[in-house]
C-alpha cells in the first residue's frame, strides 16, 4: 500500500509532469472507483494543472480550482505514459486500469489497481475537505507543528489501546500504514501492542524521534525517483515488514509475524518484545 514518503514522492514527480498542463479529458474504467458526481468529470476537461500536492496518503491534483483526488487504497498506483491511446478504455474487471487522465499533447497517466479487491478511490471536488477522508485526517507527522507534545497527547488520548492501532489510524495520525508503523516500531525498540497512553518520558521522545527519522528518510530517498521505481525503493529499505522469517539487520533474531483477518505485522522479539514472540492471534496480550 503506498504511504506518506511514496505517495508524497508521486506529488514531487507528477507535480513536474503536469504543472501547467492542460486536462483533455479523463477516462473512468472502474465505475465503481468514481466517488462523487458534483461537480462532473467533464469540468476537468481543458482545466490547468496548478498543483500535485499530498494528504496523508491522498493524492490531490489541482486544476482551475477544482481538485481531483485519489486515494491508492491497498493495491492501486500511478503509470506515467508520454503517450494514450486515442480510444477511451473499455470497462474491464480483467484489467487493472481504474482510470486514465489525458493530457492535451495526447501524454497522461494511468490510475491502476491490481487484485480482486476494489477500494481504490477517486473524487472531483471543490476543495480538499469535501473528500470525507480528508476532512477526518489527523495531523500530518512531517508537518512542522507536529511536536513531541503533540503526539504526547494523541497517545494519552488514545488509552490502552496498542500502539500499532494508533499509529495506523488515520484520523489519528494521517499518512502511516501498516508498513512504516512496522519500521518505526521496530527503529524505536517497541512492542506493536504497547499500551499508547504508557508511552511517556524518554519511551515518547524515542517514538517520535523515530517517527521523524524513519518517515523523513523514506521521503528524502524517494525524492526525484519516478513512479515505476518507488516500490522497489521502499521494500529495499524495509528492516522488518514483509521480511518475516529473514534475519533482522539490527540484532540477527528472526523476524516473526502476527496475522490477522486482512492484514498482518512484522516485528523483531529481540529488539522489540525482551526476546518474547508474540502469540500469532488477536488475543495476544504480550506488551513489552
Amino acid at each position: 500500500m503506498p504511504e506518506l514518503p511514496e505517495v508524497e514522492a508521486l506529488a514531487l514527480d507528477l507535480r513536474g509532469r503536469l504543472t501547467d498542463r492542460a486536462i483533455a479529458r479523463v477516462d473512468i474504467a472502474a465505475f465503481s472507483a468514481l466517488k462523487t458526481f458534483d461537480p462532473p468529470l467533464s469540468a476537468l476537461y481543458g482545466a490547468l494543472v496548478e498543483d500535485v500536492t499530498r494528504h496523508g496518503k491522498f493524492l490531490d491534483i489541482t486544476a482551475s480550482g477544482l481538485h481531483l483526488v485519489a486515494h491508492l487504497s491497498r493495491a492501486g498506483w500511478v503509470r506515467w505514459r508520454d503517450e494514450v491511446p486515442k480510444l477511451p478504455p473499455k470497462p474491464s474487471h480483467k484489467s487493472p486500469l481504474a482510470a486514465r487522465v489525458v493530457l492535451d499533447d495526447g501524454s497522461g497517466l494511468d490510475i491502476t489497481e491490481a487484485g480482486t479487491q476494489k477500494r481504490l478511490a477517486i473524487y472531483v471536488v471543490r476543495k480538499p475537505s469535501d473528500v470525507p477522508g480528508i476532512e477526518r485526517l489527523g495531523p500530518d507527522p512531517l508537518a512542522e507543528d507536529f511536536t513531541i507534545d503533540v503526539l504526547g497527547q494523541i497517545l494519552a488520548d488514545a488509552g490502552r489501546a496498542q500502539i500499532k492501532g494508533v499509529l495506523r489510524h488515520q484520523g489519528t495520525i494521517a499518512g502511516i500504514g501498516n508498513a512504516y508503523s512496522d519500521e518505526l516500531l521496530h527503529a524505536a525498540r517497541m512492542s506493536p501492542f504497547k499500551p499508547a497512553s504508557s508511552i511517556e518520558g524518554d519511551d515518547l521522545q524515542v517514538l517520535y524521534d523515530a517517527i521523524r527519522t524513519v518517515l523523513g528518510e523514506a521521503v528524502e530517498r524517494s525524492r526525484g525517483l519516478a513512479a515505476a521505481d518507488l516500490k522497489g525503493e521502499k521494500k529495499s529499505h524495509l528492516a522488518v515488514h514483509g521480511r518475516a522469517g529473514q534475519p533482522c539487520p539490527v540484532c540477527g533474531d528472526t523476524v516473526r509475524e502476527v496475522s490477522f483477518a486482512d492484514s498482518s505485522l512484522q516485528y523483531c522479539p529481540t529488539c522489540q518484545t525482551g526476546g518474547k514472540p508474540l502469540a500469532d492471534r488477536r488475543t495476544s496480550k504480550f506488551l513489552k
